[in-house]
């Protein structure tokens, strides 16, 4: 195991193998009559250490960057240690809503605001470090699908570090640290900001709203589930992966100056669920599972051929996936036309099994393809958790390495 004190100091090393406080978990506790509804949100603490790297396997949070960095040429196993420890060191501090080492504004650490952050692993990354041999299976760089238009700026890149909390300044306190330290071992590639209900709008484990106000979510794997566990958390392979996921994100921009002009039950037609509840049109309520099989008595389905939710149910209990989707607002042009879209999320254990085979019906004939269009795509390689005196992706990294 390496040691902080070798990288970061005693300071450091002591404090980044701390437990957390009363207040760990995945909520604090106690109920919130009790506290000062002003300061409650700053006293919600996600624990940092586990058998999986914090900010997956939660509630979405208010706010979120993902920042996509390549490293520096020159770069070895040894300076991604030291790359990552540093990482390991500030996640853990902010989650507890503390300064990083050296904070220029320690006054901004003011709480933890559900505060996560998980660090993964492109492609690229293994093949400029020569470590192909340690990339998990079903892992790579996803194909290229016929909607596509991708654009560099918002695509690929080595490292990926996912930063979300439920407080504006607490998210961007955060994003100067981790940048910050980031800086001697890599530089940003790009960076993109997006957003979910606030707390308190949308109660715990109801499915969140996109822009083009469909639930977005439905069917996911339950939190804190054994069917989570087997669809997203990889058990075998690497040791480095084991508790990780592979994640398949993609910038997807929504058309909605045409969308807002299609009637209701024309929006539920191309999505197959009701705007109203997300029930499915051949069901009530959302957790009701659409029949396929349902005709009207013309004979047309209930649920057209198009429809988005036909082209992505998956066709075996191997094909699901676990989307964590946050909203982006970019603008607004001239004309009064907006800039928005999502940040879209799955993981899975396996790229190949899971993503891809869903992706392709979806590229093949999937109506909505008409007023939604990936920009970006990336994707990235998870490590699992970190336990105390841990560093993430430890493993990946120390073998031989002298330090």
């Amino acid at each position: 195991m390496v040691s902080r004190r070798g990288f970061l100091g005693g300071g450091a090393a002591a404090a980044a193998s701390g437990v957390l406080g009363a207040t760990g978990g995945a909520y604090a506790a106690g109920a919130v009559g009790a506290e000062n509804l002003e300061t409650f949100a700053a006293k919600r603490e996600l624990a940092f250490h586990g058998d999986h790297q914090m900010g997956i396997e939660a509630d979405l949070q208010s706010v979120t960057n993902f920042i996509s960095l390549d490293i520096k040429p020159g770069s070895n196993r040894a300076s991604m240690l030291r790359f990552m420890s540093l990482l390991t060191d500030d996640i853990f501090r902010l989650s507890r809503g503390e300064p990083v080492l050296a904070d220029p504004a320690p006054e901004l650490a003011i709480g933890a605001a559900r505060f996560s952050a998980y660090v993964g692993f492109g492609p690229s990354f293994f093949e400029k470090l020569g470590l192909e041999s340690k990339m998990p299976t079903g892992f790579g760089k996803l194909p290229k699908f016929k909607v596509d238009q991708l654009q560099d700026k918002h695509s690929s890149g080595d490292v990926l570090i996912h930063i979300a909390a439920d407080d504006p300044v607490v998210l961007a306190h955060g994003t100067r640290g981790l940048v910050r330290d980031a800086m001697p071992f890599a530089s940003v590639r790009w960076v993109q900001s997006g957003f979910a209900h606030t707390p308190g709008m949308v109660p715990p484990g109801i499915t969140h709203r996109n822009l083009m106000g469909q639930v977005d979510g439905t069917a996911n794997p339950k939190l804190g589930t054994a069917d989570f566990d087997k669809v997203v958390w990889i058990e075998d392979g690497p040791s480095w992966i084991q508790g990780g996921t592979l994640l398949a994100f993609r910038r997807i921009a929504m058309q909605l100056d045409t969308w807002d002009q299609l009637g209701t039950s024309s929006k539920e037609e191309v999505i197959g669920r009701k705007l109203s509840n997300g029930a499915p049109l051949t069901g009530d309520i959302e957790s009701d599972i659409p029949d396929l099989g349902a005709r009207h008595p013309n004979g047309l389905s209930v649920i057209p051929e198009f429809a988005h939710i036909r082209r992505a149910a998956p066709e075996n209990l191997d094909e699901r996936i676990f989307r964590r989707p946050f909203s982006y607002e970019a603008g607004i042009s001239s004309a009064g036309s907006v800039d928005v879209g999502l940040l879209w999320t799955a993981y899975q254990r396996n790229m190949e099994n899971q993503f891809i085979p869903i992706q392709r019906r979806l590229d093949e004939l999937d109506l909505l393809n008409e007023w939604t269009v990936p920009i970006g795509s990336a994707e990235f390689a998870i490590a699992g958790g970190v336990r105390p005196g841990e560093v993430i992706a430890e493993a990946l990294f120390s073998y031989g390495v002298r330090t």
